[in-house]
């Protein structure tokens, strides 16, 4: 055989879709929400989104250039960083606030664990969760804008979760459903809208860019918690209660853009849906018996913790290997 063949290292077989392409089509996917929070919110949600991404964006640039290392900007990773955590904060925070957090999800928990592909958790989330325990008050001061009665002035309130949490339930003074899928509630910038969130999850699944284990294992298992809590506090089944935690908070956002982070998810198929479920229970359990009337954020970071326990207990074993010696 006088021919060679020059063999390559794996992967000898590779997607066209490269980083930057999956990246650029989740801020696609994120626009609905993005301007419906801007119309809802009205310019200063605007200010803060235009903050955030732009922050993000040039603390990225910043470490790479102090560190030497390959400029990444141009991966859309920062972007999406920005915009998420943009999208998870109230519209009145002060500016300062979002560049500090920026800070805090490029810098210490992306760049410093190895960069993109690296992190540990969901640096958006994790800038956020930083934002809420150090100025609790300025980021659970919520806004509603009343555009759907012809109303441009904002008013500040508890959100549906908050008011459930602190009244109780009684039965029909949970928040309408519509109001609760078309965004005129309190909240943060991105997470009114149940309809805005969906529109951009139908793009994420016609691109290919997630599939529905993960978020259909995290919104079924929770709506299955929530609904045996109903049963044994003797509340009965009702729907708008269910709802109003299925549509009133972050879930939505967190179910379809946060939980299916590639980096901190598992890559095993049965550790996809271990991890949905937990994601489920542990934010149903922060919801309903935690001092916060949210949980999405605290519950995807904890889970996001266990990926490794859970990537390692749902490998597959190699094949030839487990098998009865005979």
């Amino acid at each position: 055989m006088e021919q060679k063949y020059n063999v390559s290292s794996n992967p000898h077989v590779r997607d066209g879709m490269t980083t930057s392409r999956i990246m650029q089509l989740v801020v696609i996917a994120l626009l609905p929400a993005t301007l419906f929070g801007i119309w809802n919110f009205g310019f200063r949600a605007f200010l803060v989104v235009a903050v955030t991404v732009a922050s993000s964006v040039i603390f990225e640039w910043l470490y790479d250039h102090f560190m030497h290392k390959p400029n990444t900007v141009k991966d859309f990773s920062a972007v999406v960083t920005g915009l998420l955590l943009a999208l998870n904060m109230p519209a009145q925070i002060p500016l300062w606030m979002p560049v500090l957090g920026s800070a805090f999800s490029i810098i210490v928990v992306k760049q410093l664990f190895g960069g993109l592909g690296q992190n540990f958790m969901n640096p958006a989330l994790a800038g956020r969760c930083f934002l809420m325990i150090s100025f609790a008050g300025r980021m659970t001061d919520f806004a509603v804008s009343d555009h759907f009665r012809g109303v441009v002035d904002t008013v500040t309130g508890a959100t549906p979760l908050a008011a459930l949490k602190t009244q109780g339930f009684v039965e029909g003074t949970s928040v309408p459903v519509q109001n609760l899928f078309f965004g005129n509630i309190q909240g943060t910038i991105g997470e009114t809208s149940a309809l805005a969130i969906l529109i951009g999850a139908v793009i994420l699944l016609v691109f290919k860019v997630i599939d529905l284990k993960i978020p259909l294992t995290y919104i079924g298992s929770f709506s299955v918690f929530v609904i045996i809590y109903m049963l044994c506090t003797g509340m009965g089944f009702d729907v708008n209660y269910l709802l109003s935690h299925l549509f009133g908070g972050g879930l939505m956002l967190g179910a379809w853009f946060m939980a299916t982070d590639y980096v901190t998810t598992p890559i095993t198929f049965k550790g996809q849906l271990v991890y949905g479920c937990c994601l489920g229970v542990v934010t149903a359990v922060f919801r309903l018996f935690g001092g916060s009337a949210e949980g999405v954020s605290y519950a995807i970071i904890f889970c996001n913790l266990l990926v490794p326990l859970i990537e390692k207990a749902t490998y597959p074993a190699a094949f030839g290997k487990g098998g009865k010696k005979s």
